[in-house]
């Protein structure tokens, strides 16, 4: 008899599935992992899913509020994601990042459960902030060498040509937009070696700027997400505060078509909040 599935996803916004929306939904997103987690239940209706991802933690909060509660589900698949907002921070100690990541990757893989990680890329954000580039770069030899260490998969993100076309990316230009989750769905299920539907996105091919409307647009993405971003880490906050885990219980995944124009009512636990 087949083991059933128990997929539990860990992280911070990459996982929770921002920039993806979808109001019917907990937290008013879906994501590349519920993707992952509804092809998976097309093949096998046993499937269980939990999703613990909260947007705007750092490693030490997802160490310390989420790995717990998963390892007690007893899960069968892991997907780790974290130290994206740390390498945005303005100071940094990459060392001690690095080994908290390892060590946490280490208790993870000592439950038995299949462990998938995955590499940073350098998002587009702007000229300004190139130097994140480099720190993503030594963040990335160490995730590949522990994913390496300790046996587990790796989707090596960094290496997807498709996400430089700026479409792949929502307009904060931080969170993949919805067609750059559904393409990390795909890649996923490829790393995982599971049978899917997902294609990849068909974008059509935009009209060129002029340099007033890029100018317009740079203007626009500084007001809108840069500024309110600055302020919530001067007030030391974090747009995820007052949220809660969107899937935080092993569950049926329910299937999109199947939500209909209902919205699905959030399980919140407070230990998420």
């Amino acid at each position: 008899m087949k083991d059933q599935v128990r997929f539990v996803a860990l992280g911070d916004s990459f996982t929770e599935g921002v920039g993806d929306n979808d109001l019917r939904l907990p937290n008013n997103c879906r994501g590349w992992a519920d993707r992952v987690a509804e092809e998976l239940a097309r093949h096998d209706e046993t499937v269980r899913y939990a999703n613990l991802a909260v947007r705007g933690r750092r490693l030490h909060r997802i160490i310390d509020e989420q790995i717990e509660p998963a390892l007690a589900m007893n899960p069968t698949m892991v997907s780790f994601y974290a130290g994206g907002n740390d390498l945005l921070m303005a100071r940094l100690n990459m060392a001690r990042l690095i080994r908290d990541y390892e060590d946490a990757v280490k208790r993870i893989k000592a439950s038995g459960a299949m462990v998938l990680l995955f590499t940073g890329y350098n998002v587009p954000l702007s000229p300004l902030l190139e130097p994140l580039k480099l720190r993503t770069a030594i963040y990335n030899r160490h995730i590949r060498r522990i994913a390496a260490k300790y046996g587990t998969l790796l989707v090596d993100y960094w290496c997807f040509e498709k996400f430089q076309d700026p479409r792949m990316w929502a307009p904060d230009r931080l969170h993949m937009s919805t067609p750059g989750h559904s393409y990390m769905a795909k890649k996923v299920l490829e790393v995982l070696g599971a049978p899917h539907s997902l294609t990849s996105p068909t974008l059509a091919v935009p009209r060129p700027r002029t340099f007033t409307e890029n100018i317009a647009d740079d203007a626009a993405w500084l007001r809108r997400d840069v500024g309110p971003w600055l302020k919530r880490r001067v007030r030391g906050v974090s747009s995820g505060d007052h949220l809660g885990a969107r899937w935080p219980e092993l569950m049926p995944v329910v299937l999109p078509e199947r939500l209909g124009t209902a919205r699905a009512k959030p399980q919140l636990s407070s230990r998420f909040s």
